[in-house]
């Protein structure tokens, strides 16, 4: 038969030593590229150092894989390994990613839409050649399946490799403990073991964390008096950006133009201000939570209630439109718009929709209205890699483009020339939503907050998109923008421009974003903190 042709013969020992060898050759570029960088200017004296290294992890990973060859397990085991590394270092090599719980957690919520712009021909030579192929080749390779040669096997493994990481521990010590004290980023490039490690830490999380349980807050939420009197209610929208960097936005003293509108109308930039996160999955969670930076967790973002909820309590009313992909929990308790896959000519034509769906039929929302609402819009901003999809042709100002989404093989100049073009395109979108609530100013005391989830690295340092560890992150991820529009009327009757200005100076995060939309909206809470709060200082006979 054609399959016992094909058949290769080899113990288990020399499979899993061919395994790790092959791992640490072909699928540790990063790592090794790192490495070499912390030595850069002293590699020839430490080259000792690095072959040892190596030959640890050679034989910590073969150790590994010694103990889990059981009789039927190793090629199983095997096969999904060298696969799931060819995709691990196919985004560590091309975009600068560290495959860590974060990056993975934002992997597994991310649509299928965005999956398929990370698929390029080289992804899929890459898992291919390296990950597919020799999945094929172990499939038909046959084992030795003696039992007793198995076990007498992996006992001598076993002993063989710790006696020699533990002379490698000897000898090098000092280095070892240099460089896991000072280089921590390293652990996150070591493939399989980073994202092995860290699929396990997420499935520990989510094997005991049980039934989700909503715990309640704001249960006191009511508006305060001088509210309940206002002839008017108030329209606040919300508009959460995508990607969007401070450092590219003219108001920022960026040298390009990205905001002609902006820059016409009467707002106010807060040009100092930092994210939660790095990635959508807890960027998004994390800024309408309760809890700071410092204090915000992923298990306390899926069991407590978060602002959306409390404005809610206090009776006023919420509606989130999105055009990403999801609200990422935020929005499970309340009316939603979702527009991702809307079919209006004018604003779909590409497969997904331009921002500018989200304000499609909203004034028929808006004139029904008889109370206070906040409306959040979710924008899909600068999501890349594909950025020459996020902006109609009309606003492909900054010239040429990557238009690839195999951002390593543009130069750094087409990226930010498209990634700009975004941003201009996010500009335009943010003055048309400035001039819906201008039309709605006679019925409504207006306002629209803007302001990014998360940054993005665009080739600097060979780091692209986002997603690293907040602590070892680049300012271009965490560096976000954020700026405020209200009208004269409002700022004339019951909210002071000079003192908002001067707040704009201040060092804000997503943490004053809870505290200061339950003060803009005259929201009384026990879970209301004003020294977050960057309006209560600002507003007049309240």
């Amino acid at each position: 038969m054609m399959g016992s042709k094909l058949k290769f013969q080899v113990s288990s020992a020399k499979l899993t030593i061919l395994l790790a060898l092959f791992l640490v050759v072909f699928h540790n570029i990063s790592f090794w590229r790192a490495v070499l960088k912390v030595f850069e200017t002293t590699w020839s004296e430490h080259i000792g150092f690095i072959v040892a290294v190596f030959v640890a992890l050679v034989v910590f990973l073969n150790l590994i894989f010694t103990l889990l060859s059981g009789r039927y397990l190793l090629k199983p085991i095997a096969m999904l390994i060298v696969i799931a590394a060819s995709f691990a270092s196919h985004f560590m090599d091309s975009y600068g990613v560290l495959m860590e719980r974060n990056m993975l957690l934002n992997a597994l919520q991310t649509d299928v839409g965005e999956t398929f712009e990370l698929v390029n021909i080289q992804m899929i030579l890459n898992v291919t050649l390296l990950g597919f192929l020799p999945a094929g080749l172990i499939y038909y390779t046959e084992i030795d399946r003696s039992l007793g040669v198995m076990r007498f096997v992996r006992l001598k493994v076993v002993l063989v490799s710790l006696l020699v990481m533990a002379s490698i521990a000897g000898v090098f010590f000092q280095e070892f403990a240099s460089v896991v004290r000072n280089e921590r980023h390293l652990r996150h490039l070591m493939n399989p073991i980073n994202f092995s490690y860290a699929l396990i830490t997420l499935a520990k999380r989510n094997l005991t964390a049980g039934p989700v349980v909503i715990q309640a807050i704001g249960e006191d939420a009511v508006l305060g008096e001088s509210q309940l009197r206002n002839e008017k209610n108030k329209l606040f929208i919300l508009v959460v950006g995508e990607t969007a960097r401070a450092q590219n936005f003219s108001l920022n003293g960026y040298v390009r133009q990205t905001n002609p509108v902006l820059s016409g109308e009467n707002i106010i930039n807060f040009s100092d201000v930092s994210s939660c996160g790095t990635a959508t999955a807890t960027s998004l969670p994390c800024m309408f939570s309760k809890f700071n930076r410092s204090d915000y967790s992923h298990a306390k973002g899926r069991t407590y209630e978060n602002l959306l909820d409390v404005l809610q309590t206090a009776g006023i009313g919420v509606l989130w439109r999105e055009n990403n992909s999801g609200c990422k929990g935020v929005c499970d308790r309340v009316p939603t718009d979702e527009l991702v896959a809307s079919e209006v000519a004018e604003f779909c034509t590409t497969g997904e929709c331009f921002d500018e769906v989200l304000l499609h039929n909203l004034q028929a929302y808006v004139s029904g209205l008889q109370k206070d609402t906040v409306i959040v819009l979710h924008q899909k901003g600068s999501h890349g890699p594909a950025y020459y999809l996020r902006y109609p042709e009309a606003f492909a100002v900054f010239k040429p483009v990557c238009m690839t989404n195999q951002l390593h093989n543009c130069q750094q100049s087409e990226i930010t020339n498209g990634y700009d073009n975004t941003l201009l395109y996010t500009d335009y979108f943010l003055g048309q939503v400035i001039d819906f609530l201008k039309q709605n100013s006679v019925q409504f005391d207006t306002a629209m907050l803007y302001l990014s989830d998360h940054g993005e690295s665009l080739g600097e340092n060979n780091l692209y998109l986002h997603g690293l560890p907040y602590m070892m992150a680049p300012e271009q991820q965490t560096h976000i923008p954020m700026l405020l529009w209200l009208p004269d009327e409002v700022c004339g009757q019951w909210m002071s421009r000079s003192c908002l200005e001067k707040a704009s100076q201040r060092s804000l995060s997503h943490d004053n974003l809870f505290h200061s939309v339950l003060g803009f909206m005259n929201v009384q809470a026990k879970v209301y903190w004003p020294e977050l709060d960057l309006f209560a200082n600002c507003q007049l006979n309240i």
